[in-house]
């Protein structure tokens, strides 16, 4: 049975946990090579947290991952190392941890470095001097972990559904929000901007679905979808189920569903998975795009036969 998240009941959990998720993720930045999209830089949900899977510094292999099972981070390098821990717990400041992490992989012979400042986040104070957000309620921690980890299972069994091009559902760490796109094959015809991240990230025709642990103005857990560039009709389309609706995003729209609908539905995957679909089909008919190669009926028919 899926737990409720209250936002309030972990605001300043999830600020400082989003903080130490940056740091991490922007060591991920600098160690891997690029991919479109920027899906190089995202952390993936794993069966005990969440990892930047491998990472290269000079000929030296290396990951780190968050333990939400023991509440800890981890850092395990290539060949006989044994790994190295920091305890995640309440009292740990953001800029103890940033100290920490370096000082461990400066252990390790690995050298690197980050910008020291958050990113498209409201907290300003550089990770190195941020002494102020250091809480951590293991309790909400795990219990966003395996509603994280639970999303994925379910976008996963979404993406089966078309060998089309997708990504993976990971972790973007700038946004805290679990995702996964899909394409349709064409490039985008938005507008170039200054911003060099959302240009790229957007430069081909993308429909979203993701989760979201939700911020001040929006304060409640809720599953989300969108289509890039937006077609003029997007939000005149049908959402399901019961409760999903288009929301203004400032740029265009959002379909929201909450995460609290699909907590208390009889069958939670289901609905989820049809919010995915409504929100596929809204976008694709909004925005005439081209029939995907392996849509729902044919892979599920070719994964169940390939499964016997």
């Amino acid at each position: 049975m899926l737990a409720p998240l209250p936002y309030e009941d972990w605001k300043p959990t999830k600020t400082t946990l989003h903080l130490m998720c940056q740091i991490v993720g922007k060591i991920r930045l600098g160690h891997v090579p690029y991919r479109s999209h920027w899906w190089n830089v995202t952390l993936h949900p794993t069966a005990r947290g969440l990892s930047t899977y491998r990472m290269r510094a000079g000929t030296t292999f290396f990951e780190i991952a968050f333990d939400f099972i023991d509440h800890r981070l981890v850092i395990n390098v290539a060949g006989t190392h044994a790994p190295a821990t920091i305890p995640l717990r309440d009292g740990l400041t953001v800029a103890q941890f940033y100290e920490a992490v370096f000082e461990l992989l400066a252990g390790f012979g690995i050298e690197t470095a980050i910008v020291d400042k958050p990113y498209k986040m409201s907290v300003e104070t550089p990770f190195s001097s941020d002494r102020e957000h250091h809480a951590y309620d293991r309790v909400m921690v795990r219990r966003w972990w395996e509603i994280v980890l639970w999303s994925a299972d379910v976008f996963d069994r979404y993406a089966s559904e078309t060998v089309a091009k997708e990504s993976p559902a990971h972790l973007f760490w700038h946004s805290f929000d679990l995702a996964l796109a899909r394409f349709s094959g064409r490039p985008s015809n938005r507008p170039p901007s200054n911003n060099v991240v959302e240009d790229e990230a957007y430069s081909q025709e993308v429909i979203a679905v993701g989760f979201w642990p939700g911020d001040d103005k929006t304060p409640a857990p809720t599953y989300y979808t969108y289509t890039s560039p937006e077609p003029a009709t997007l939000a005149s389309m049908p959402l399901a189920p019961k409760g999903a609706a288009w929301v203004p995003s400032g740029t265009g729209h959002l379909g929201v569903l909450p995460y609290d609908l699909v907590r208390a539905s009889a069958d939670p995957s289901a609905t989820l998975l049809e919010f995915a679909h409504s929100g596929y089909k809204a976008g694709v008919e909004a925005g005439k795009w081209p029939a995907l190669p392996g849509h729902a009926a044919d892979c599920d028919r070719l994964y169940r036969a390939g499964a016997r």
